[in-house]
């Protein structure tokens, strides 16, 4: 496990690296130390790494390929590399085996030097299950949705056969190309199997729509006893499913490596927003989730969408929606203490042969704003200590340009860097805990569980410049976002203060800390940083480019 696993480098590893220039030895060496760190380490909560879902697998993605990550590591960026998960196919012909080592083989065995962790960027796994051979397996043998009137339905099933789940894990690594990177690699300190999961799945409230479900529960049961046995069908299955892949891996080292972590797969960050907010969740009364059971981690999704009206400047934002996933993912750790949390980010944009609904970043230029990597710097950095993630790990569709993301992408990478980089800011976001500002209530309050009500939801500093009428509305604009962690006891506090300002600088914004006093700060696009001491009474700007000692 995890726990405890600070690897130390052997002989032989060490031999590899004296190839390798120095600053790529010493930022692989924290990179891999902060990736295998628990989560509750002695020295703190480990550092954040960035990463990406585009693998560079498309002729016009070609600039994300894992051997450009490994320039911008060995150039001192705190990359988590990723690699395209490859081809299930058994047996390699020569036009493919030339195809397969010119993406993956100088890669690998550059990051197999710096004995890096590893990331593999997949589909949804268990789609294979309803696709032949499996979806054509009679009823009482397969593994999708059987309903009442005995169709079958290309969903999968909490309730179906198991052992598809498993056979069908297999073939995601006993492949003849897995085989080649385990030789190429026989020891990487952590691999992170990632998948897209957002396979089609029977819906708690659609429990009844499926023949077994009647057959096992009747008719008439509670909500509350549809989510759990449906939640509980899951664990079962995803965990058979990874057991399955893990034991289609030939190397022992791999087989401990390796971790099993889907897109989302976590409690609602829209948790209350509206009504309709229960039928995407599987919240019973004693478990807001299954997924830390079924899973070894997530990447929700941190995203200004391009299909709703969610932006990165209203009460709709993933700013205030993520608020609600900080006692969600407090609540996994106690199930799955080993459980590895990163989001992943989104700007709603993609370049323009996608045929889809306008662009985020259009709509923002129609209102006459300025869209560029300083805000979306700012945006992410809201989120990075708001939640203090494993890993940032921004979203572009796979034939996304390098090119046209790269200065996006370089914003998350900055960012991520400059907690690595800066001594003030590391020791904050190893130690500094998050302050909630109870004088307010988050803003979505629809349907709220009762075991649920009291937690913590709202963190967002009271700014003088935000709206002062309560509670917002979905459409309001917030100037300026604002957090806080914070260090000490009273009367020897120290608080960090983050704040952003996505339409513009703001000048002498007044801010409330709470329990404590009003400061006042300047805000920009890209965010700023402030160390507030209690015992000098003093309020410091953290520059951003400010360095270790």
């Amino acid at each position: 496990m995890m726990r405890g696993a600070f690897l130390m480098l052997t002989a032989s590893a060490m031999a590899s690296l004296a190839d390798a220039p120095p600053n790529a030895i010493t930022t692989a060496e924290a990179i891999r130390a902060e990736a295998v760190m628990p989560n509750a380490a002695e020295g703190g909560h480990p550092l954040p790494l960035a990463t990406a879902w585009c693998t560079g697998s498309h002729r016009w993605s070609e600039g994300w390929r894992p051997i450009h990550q490994l320039d911008l590591i060995e150039g001192g960026h705190f990359l988590l590399p990723w690699f395209a998960h490859p081809s299930r196919s058994r047996e390699l012909d020569e036009e493919e085996e030339t195809a397969f080592r010119d993406y993956y083989e100088a890669a690998i065995k550059r990051a197999a030097k710096l004995r890096l962790p590893l990331t593999f960027v997949s589909t949804q796994w268990e789609s294979l299950l309803s696709r032949p051979p499996w979806c054509d397996l009679p009823p009482e043998q397969n593994p999708n949705v059987v309903d009442t009137d005995g169709k079958i339905t290309r969903k999968v099933s909490p309730f179906g056969p198991v052992a598809p789940w498993k056979e069908a894990g297999g073939t995601w690594t006993d492949s003849a190309r897995m085989l080649l990177l385990q030789k190429w690699y026989p020891d990487p300190p952590l691999i992170i199997f990632l998948s897209n999961n957002e396979h089609g799945k029977l819906r708690w409230h659609k429990a009844e729509s499926s023949a077994r479900y009647m057959e096992m529960f009747g008719a008439g049961r509670s909500a509350d006893f549809k989510r759990k046995v449906i939640g509980d069908g899951w664990v079962e299955r995803y965990r058979a499913l990874q057991n399955g892949m893990r034991e289609g891996l030939v190397s022992p080292n791999w087989r401990k490596a390796a971790r099993f972590m889907g897109y989302g797969g976590g409690g609602p960050e829209f948790f209350g927003r509206w009504g309709g907010w229960v039928h995407y969740s599987l919240h019973t009364s004693t478990r807001l989730t299954p997924y830390p059971a079924m899973w070894d981690g997530n990447s929700p999704s941190y995203y200004t969408h391009d299909w709703c009206p969610t932006t990165d400047h209203t009460t709709w934002s993933p700013q205030i929606e993520f608020m609600n996933t900080v006692f969600m993912q407090q609540l996994a750790r106690k199930l799955n203490p080993d459980w590895w949390y990163e989001f992943s980010t989104w700007d709603g944009h993609e370049w323009p042969w996608r045929k889809k609904t306008p662009s985020k970043v259009m709509v923002y230029e129609q209102a006459d704003q300025v869209w560029n990597p300083e805000r979306y710097q700012g945006f992410i950095q809201f989120g990075m200590w708001l939640m203090r993630p494993r890993a940032v790990r921004e979203y572009r569709g796979w034939t996304t340009p390098w090119d046209k993301a790269e200065p996006y992408f370089m914003a998350i990478s900055t960012a991520v860097d400059r907690v690595h980089r800066n001594a003030t800011l590391r020791r904050w976001w190893r130690h500094g805990s998050l302050v909630p500002n109870r004088t307010r209530k988050h803003p979505y309050q629809n349907g709220i569980p009762t075991e649920f009500r009291d937690v913590d939801r709202w963190f967002l500093l009271d700014c003088d410049v935000n709206p002062q009428e309560f509670p917002w509305d979905l459409h309001w604009k917030v100037p300026v976002f604002a957090l806080a962690r914070t260090i000490g006891e009273k009367p020897n506090r120290q608080w960090l203060v983050y704040a952003h300002a996505p339409l513009g600088e703001r000048r002498g914004v007044r801010v409330t800390i709470p329990q404590h006093t009003n400061i006042t700060i300047d805000v920009p696009p890209i965010g700023a940083f402030y160390e507030v001491d209690e015992t000098t009474d003093t309020v410091r700007r953290i520059p951003q480019d400010e360095r270790n000692k």
